[in-house]
């Protein structure tokens, strides 16, 4: 039976991933062509007809999917890249090609384990965490995830035998790696704060109220961390405005000039579950979870449910956010970036963890 469990943990976490991403690249599409005064994908399914009788209740469904552009962005593109052929450039290694975006995709659905996605409840007599694994340093494990993603990207940019991928790979280094910094000490402070690196733990720990009426939220608590975790983040995932490493204004497409196909597609994929990986790890630290004040959930399959529709709303709010930052702000200066990651988040990050140390001390 605990085999089973962990089975169905697996499969409903690997499913709130997918989930995620397919939501964030279908906001991407029609949520860009709204900001962008346009109408965007609407059309596949759009004016499906059919004369099968049972298929005929389904059908106004499917055009209003189609209508949507849910079936042009969720179907159509993903079929269209299962079928176009594979380019692999010349005197290169088709294993490394391949290897590139399994390692930039991988670690991210990896890190989704330790995501703790309900509160607990019991059924039949088990008592379930709806969180594939439970780890003591589960924050360090997200991180080191997120940094060997970054090898993946770079080594489709050394793989790809072309000048532009070359210099999208050497971009995604250099700026991963700056501001991982800033992250990270945004993280210990975050550590320092809740007293534990479990992220269950942190959610339970903001459970209570500050002043009798504040949510004990990381965001009230430590709000110069939440704002350089939002920014270093983003910075992280590789988009808008930060999205140097592709810039296709300038290098094409970046790392990823040399791919298409399904390899194309597992990168992109691989982009917008670091998004939702992103957004999930900001709710957990910064916004109680699945937490409402002044609400407590019983610890049955129903409660569970509702603290999961609770922290899923949250969690698709931040990434809707992030692609309407991404289509609202200009690209950077690659001088600008490393300015901002180097001379700017990464000083204010260190005064932050000085004070929220000091303050610890004295509390």
């Amino acid at each position: 039976m605990e085999w089973l469990i962990l089975f169905l943990k697996v499969f409903v976490v690997f499913q709130v991933a997918q989930g995620l991403a397919s939501l964030c690249v279908w906001v991407e599409r029609k949520g860009s062509a709204l900001i962008q005064d346009r109408i965007g994908a609407n059309r596949a399914g759009a004016f499906a007809q059919t004369d099968i009788l049972l298929l005929k209740p389904v059908m106004p469904i499917i055009r209003l999917l189609g209508v949507l552009g849910i079936i042009n962005t969720l179907v159509c593109d993903a079929v269209k890249a299962l079928f176009k052929e594979d380019f692999l450039p010349e005197n290169t290694s088709n294993f490394v090609h391949s290897l590139a975006p399994f390692m930039g995709a991988f670690p991210v659905f990896v890190a989704y384990a330790l995501i703790p996605i309900a509160p607990d409840f019991t059924i039949a007599g088990y008592y379930i965490r709806p969180q594939v694994a439970s780890l003591d340093v589960g924050i360090l494990f997200i991180f080191a995830m997120g940094s060997i993603a970054v090898y993946g990207a770079t080594i489709a940019g050394w793989v790809g035998n072309n000048k532009f991928s070359l210099l999208g790979g050497l971009r995604t280094a250099a700026q991963m790696i700056s501001y991982e910094l800033a992250l990270g000490l945004s993280l210990v402070c975050m550590v320092i704060l809740y007293g534990t690196l479990d992220l269950y733990e942190m959610i339970e720990a903001q459970s209570t109220l500050l002043f009798g009426f504040l949510p004990a939220w990381g965001v009230f608590t430590q709000p110069i961390a939440f704002i350089i975790f939002f920014i270093a983040g983003m910075a992280e995932t590789k988009r808008a405005p930060f999205d140097l490493p592709e810039a296709e204004s300038e290098l094409v497409a970046g790392y990823f000039t040399e791919y298409s196909g399904m390899k194309f597609l597992l990168f992109w994929l691989g982009e917008f579950a670091e998004i939702a990986l992103l957004s999930a790890l900001m709710v957990i630290m910064f916004f109680g979870g699945w937490d409402i004040p002044f609400v407590h959930y019983p610890e049955t399959w129903w409660g569970a449910l509702i603290g999961h529709a609770v922290f899923m709303a949250k969690v698709s709010f931040f990434c809707v956010l992030q692609i309407v930052i991404r289509w609202t702000l200009p690209r950077f200066r690659y001088d600008q970036l490393m300015t901002m990651g180097w001379k700017m988040l990464l000083p204010i990050a260190m005064f932050n963890l000085l004070l929220t140390g000091a303050l610890k001390l004295l509390m």
